[in-house]
């Protein structure tokens, strides 16, 4: 048992993290929203795996240090056969269980699906907001919402009116149906009836309500009335649907002060615009913020600051590291390869998963570089475990070395039956 390194292992180990890393940002840019989270996960796990993998075989076919020369001569065949199952495959499969348990949710919490846009069209308005920014701010929202959402659009002012019940935004031609209701929304001479608006959604969230699917309200206004929010909100609390406010303390302090009562209420978030042409930006920050968990993004939501979460996401990449470290023992058949790589992968995946838990933020260029990170992380301390845990050469077979009363010859690294070809 030795304790020694390739280090073209270890060059082409963190290579290959990188190429794997930048193939994985584009499927989970491409891909994260359109297909199912555990999909794009359990790809982006397996297309990191099988870039390390690759490199380090090729490291180790022009310098064969850790596995011994006779494996290059003998087995190199047997790697590039193993080199797609054992690590495309077994980490698409094992990152895909474990964003199905990442993304279990507890209790009565439920995944935001459905969102309530609640519109202030009264006559302050005009004055307030006269380009109608307001309107572009939603059509922006709705613009980026994932196909699986739902949204609804109330408008009010002296009364409340539901302008466009829950409609599916699969695609473009029904976004482009709800862009033109928008467009229609005019501004009234009314004024601010901020209970009928709130009466006026849970009506129609009850009458469309599906079991499974969470719901929120994002309410716009620049003015004030007289709410009782202890009954407007009563139901709202009861089942845990969320509103969250924008309001504008520079046209009206009480207005802002009610809205940001009403989200607090309900665990919401309230954000004051002090100039209309940032509405667009604080729904964005709303819309970022409703619920979206996956092990590779920022956990947004009720359980953003969940300690089972943040344990499950630093295990959870913990163990990726290990099934990595396993992958590439099995494509060098070596039991001992696989038995350093694998202890190496689970201290580099220790150390990944605290750098995603507390790296992630949110910003696509600083999540990139974070998971970018990660990836280095986990390639280059894997190859460098062998100077840790000792291992032993793949199949040099010491001539002469019998032993009494048995038909194998004995290797340095294991016993190989005659005729038999593996050394896993």
């Amino acid at each position: 048992m030795q304790r020694k390194i390739n280090l073209l292992m270890l060059l082409f180990s963190v290579i290959g993290g990188a190429i794997g890393c930048v193939i994985g940002e584009v499927i989970l840019n491409r891909l994260y929203g359109d297909w199912p989270t555990i999909v794009v996960v359990g790809l982006y796990c397996g297309v990191v795996a099988l870039s390390i993998a690759i490199m380090c075989l090729i490291a180790e076919m022009i310098d064969p240090r850790l596995n011994g020369p006779s494996w290059r001569q003998r087995y190199v065949g047997t790697s590039w056969k193993l080199v797609v199952p054992a690590s495309l495959v077994m980490l698409f499969m094992v990152g895909l269980l474990l964003e199905l348990l990442y993304g279990l949710n507890l209790g009565s919490v439920k995944p935001v699906k459905d969102i309530v846009l609640v519109i202030d069209n009264s006559g302050s308005m005009r004055e307030t907001d006269p380009k109608n920014e307001r309107y572009q701010a939603a059509k922006s929202l709705i613009e980026q919402m994932d196909k699986d959402k739902r949204v609804a659009v109330i408008e009010f002012s002296d009364g409340a009116q539901l302008v466009q019940p829950f409609i599916t935004v699969k695609d473009s031609d029904i976004k482009s149906q709800v862009y033109m209701t928008i467009d229609n929304l005019k501004a009234t001479d009314g004024g601010t009836e901020i209970t009928r608006a709130l009466e006026e959604s849970i009506q129609h969230i009850n009458d469309q309500q599906l079991g499974d699917r969470g719901t929120m309200v994002i309410l716009l206004s620049d003015g004030f009335s007289d709410v009782d929010l202890n009954t407007v909100l009563a139901e709202y609390e009861q089942r845990d649907i969320v509103i969250n406010t924008v309001g504008m303390s520079a046209v009206n302090s009480d207005g802002s002060r009610l809205l940001n009562d009403i989200a607090n209420r309900t665990n919401g978030q309230f954000i004051d615009v002090d100039n209309v042409d940032n509405l667009s930006l604080a729904f964005q920050q709303i819309y970022d913020r409703i619920g979206n968990r996956s092990l590779l993004t920022e956990r947004t939501g009720p359980m953003h600051d969940s300690t089972y979460y943040s344990l499950f996401r630093i295990i959870a990449i913990m163990a990726i590291g290990a099934a990595i470290g396993l992958s590439l023992g099995l494509v060098f058949d070596n039991r001992h390869l696989a038995r350093s790589f694998g202890i190496g992968g689970s201290v580099a995946g220790l150390i990944s998963g605290l750098v995603l838990e507390f790296g992630l933020s949110g910003h696509s260029m600083s999540d990139s570089m974070i998971r970018l990170l990660a990836c280095l992380i986990l390639a280059g301390i894997i190859a460098l475990f062998t100077l840790i845990v000792p291992i032993k050469e793949n199949g040099r077979i010491q001539e002469g070395r019998h032993r009494p009363g048995h038909a194998g010859v004995i290797t340095d690294g294991y016993e190989r039956k005659k005729g038999s070809s593996k050394g896993f």
